[in-house]
């Protein structure tokens, strides 16, 4: 399976992607049983904490997978909205290990971490607007509210990657910790938070990221139909194909979606 759950303990469900030879990138399919596995988990009444992580040391997930299917229509965006925790509440604190790059969606799952530890050689980015793919998945949606406007438009907006150390500057990560221990401190923070009252715990969580959901459920629509304007590009067109060909893209020609005059 991609994508594996596994038991520590009575009350703490570890979660991995699991699609290593691909820098554990996620197809749609996997994007489906990760919504079905969040749901699972939701309503399972002995979990009270989760950890997720990537396979190997190479990737937490480096995201969407490229190479596959692209399009973006109002159900599979409310499936990768389900997957990456985006507009729906969810009851269980989520403790992130980020074992290596975490790019694109990877950054919008970790947004869906309420706590967040990362290995020394991990990095950070969030690539879309360099491939001309706008990021639907939450980061413009959460981002700013996380970690503030200044630090979250760098991110969107260059597409730059940042190391572990800086990410814990900006406020995306909460430590640094080194590679043979990650799961370990991940694993111990869910037992310290399972070892608290569960209906405490999990009305907090439910308060926040109802919040945070509502707040994107009522900008879907207007998220959606700037994604449908990237797409219909003859920029998504470039980007998509020097994604797929490894060359720098060269967008020379206006954006039909801007449809303004050169700046002089």
């Amino acid at each position: 399976m991609p994508i594996t759950v596994s038991a520590h303990g009575p009350h703490i469900g570890v979660v991995t992607i699991d699609n290593p030879s691909k820098a554990n990138a996620m197809s749609r399919d996997m994007l489906a049983e990760l919504a079905g596995i969040w749901q699972q988990l939701d309503g399972d009444a002995s979990c009270r904490a989760i950890v997720v992580t990537g396979a190997g040391s190479r990737a937490f997930t480096a995201g969407a997978d490229v190479s596959g299917d692209l399009s973006a229509s109002e159900e599979t965006a409310a499936t990768i909205n389900r997957a990456l925790l985006k507009t729906e509440p969810f009851s269980k604190p989520i403790v992130a290990a980020v074992n290596g790059a975490c790019l694109g969606g990877g950054i919008e799952l970790l947004l869906a971490a309420d706590i967040r530890y990362a290995a020394p050689h991990a990095i950070f980015g969030l690539p879309e607007v360099k491939w001309a793919i706008y990021p639907f998945g939450g980061a413009a949606a959460k981002l700013v509210h996380q970690i503030g406007h200044v630090q979250a438009m760098k991110l969107l907006l260059t597409a730059e990657h940042v190391d572990a150390d800086e990410a814990v500057r900006i406020g995306l990560i909460n430590e640094v910790v080194p590679a043979e221990r990650l799961i370990e401190r991940a694993i111990a923070t869910a037992e310290v938070i399972a070892a608290n009252s569960p209906m405490a715990v999990q009305a907090v969580k439910r308060f926040v990221s109802t919040g945070i959901a509502e707040q994107a459920q009522v900008r879907e629509p207007f998220e959606q139909s700037l994604g449908d304007a990237v797409r219909a590009s003859s920029d998504f067109i470039e980007g998509v194909a020097a994604f797929r060909e490894r060359r720098q893209p060269s967008y020379e020609q206006i954006s039909k979606a801007g449809d303004e005059a050169p700046l002089r």
